[in-house]
Formats: structure tokens, C-alpha cells, sequence
């Protein structure tokens, strides 16, 4: 039961990631010196696919390489692009 929590929490981080990247736009990553949108998407993709194959079938020995993906968009990545080329209103990020 807690390896099966552990591996809904590593589905539901890359999920966040995938989603994160692709609303975040295309000329954010190479401005920051972050390589392209479509290779963090498309890593955060296959992220996502084997992370969830982890919490509904017996694949699991690929969700911590999953897990690393996901934590390096979120801890490196999404803080450096996180305000490059969004629209800011008067009040912020609403």
C-alpha cells in the first residue's frame, strides 16, 4: 500500500510537469539556456506514461528514472522559464 501511494505521488509530480510545460511557451526554454519545449514535453510525457503504468500495472522498474525527469523540470527548469514571455496582467500571474 505504500509503494502504491509512493508511485500515485510520482504520477501525480510528472503529471504537474507535463501540464506545466506545455502551457509554459516555446521560446521561454532557449532563452533561458534550457534546451526546447518539445524535448521537456516529450520527456515529461513518457514520464507520465510510466508512472502511471506503475500505479495500475506491475511496470515499475522505470519510475524513478520517471521521477528524476520530473524533478529536474520542476527544481531546474520551471523556476528559470516560469515568467519569460507569459502575460502579466495588473495584478500578477491572474
Amino acid at each position: 500500500m505504500l509503494w502504491w501511494l509512493i508511485y500515485v505521488a510520482i504520477f501525480v509530480t510528472s503529471l504537474f510537469g507535463l501540464v506545466d510545460a506545455i502551457r509554459t511557451p516555446g521560446q521561454a526554454f532557449p532563452a533561458m539556456d534550457k534546451q526546447t519545449k518539445k524535448l521537456w514535453v516529450g520527456l515529461l510525457a513518457v514520464a507520465t506514461f510510466v508512472s502511471f503504468s506503475a500505479v495500475f500495472t506491475s511496470t515499475r522498474f522505470l519510475v524513478f528514472i520517471a521521477l528524476i525527469a520530473a524533478l529536474i523540470y520542476l527544481l531546474d527548469v520551471r523556476p528559470a522559464v516560469r515568467g519569460i514571455g507569459r502575460d502579466q496582467g495588473p495584478r500578477g500571474r491572474w
